[in-house]
């Protein structure tokens, strides 16, 4: 591991933000670098979102670490990450998941598929079967017929997406920014969730429809 990637991972730590051995290990194995085009490596480890093209980000190693403190995933968890975007976040939850697990992750916009996808192989995440990458649009068609334990957003939204809702399993919970604040939810029966909200933080705003 890159000393300045253990460094900053380490500042999490130590900010609270960073507090389960799970994540903590999830996250250095999924070295960032890894995830963001070539001329934004020299800024992988530092804790600020970095640009990847076509008006997304990688984003803030903070934020990334205490949506998956929130989002609490287990060994064997089946997870649906919307918002591909460079890959980093699924390569994440592919640590958390292992390999009894899937990650289902959606990105709309082409390139970013293509660039997400080739970093998944190049790490081996896509040949060990634990990452699917899927193009197309997460609000209306993932491309699966998985019932997902937890789902995950890395673009805000001014409501859920019905589709979500109803391919969360029972028991399960979803972490998404909503306006402004990230709210997780808890699906507690078939119809009923149980919410909180976190407030104070920003995402790109999802956009629906595949990219032509």
């Amino acid at each position: 591991m890159d000393p300045r990637y253990d460094d900053l991972l380490n500042a999490l730590e130590r900010s609270g933000y960073l507090r389960s051995s799970e994540v903590a290990s999830a996250m250095r194995s999924a070295d960032r670098a890894e995830f963001v085009p070539e001329e934004q490596k020299s800024f992988a480890y530092e804790d600020r979102p970095i640009p990847i093209g076509f008006d997304q980000t990688s984003s803030q190693p903070l934020v990334v670490s205490f949506m998956m403190e929130l989002l609490s995933p287990k060994k064997g968890d089946r997870i649906l990450d919307i918002g591909t975007g460079g890959g980093w976040q699924a390569a994440v939850l592919a640590g958390l998941t292992g390999d009894s697990g899937k990650v289902v992750t959606v990105e709309r916009i082409p390139e970013l598929h293509a660039f997400a996808k080739g970093n998944f192989e190049r790490v081996g995440l896509l040949s060990s079967g634990v990452v699917e990458c899927v193009l197309g649009d997460a609000s209306s068609d993932i491309g699966s017929d998985i019932v997902f334990d937890r789902i995950i957003s890395a673009a805000e939204t001014d409501e859920v997406p019905s589709v979500w809702k109803n391919i969360l399993a029972v028991g399960g919970r979803m972490v998404v920014p909503i306006r402004g604040s990230l709210v997780v939810a808890e699906k507690i029966a078939a119809d009923r969730f149980e919410t909180k909200e976190y407030i104070g933080f920003s995402f790109m705003p999802l956009v629906t429809g595949r990219k032509k």
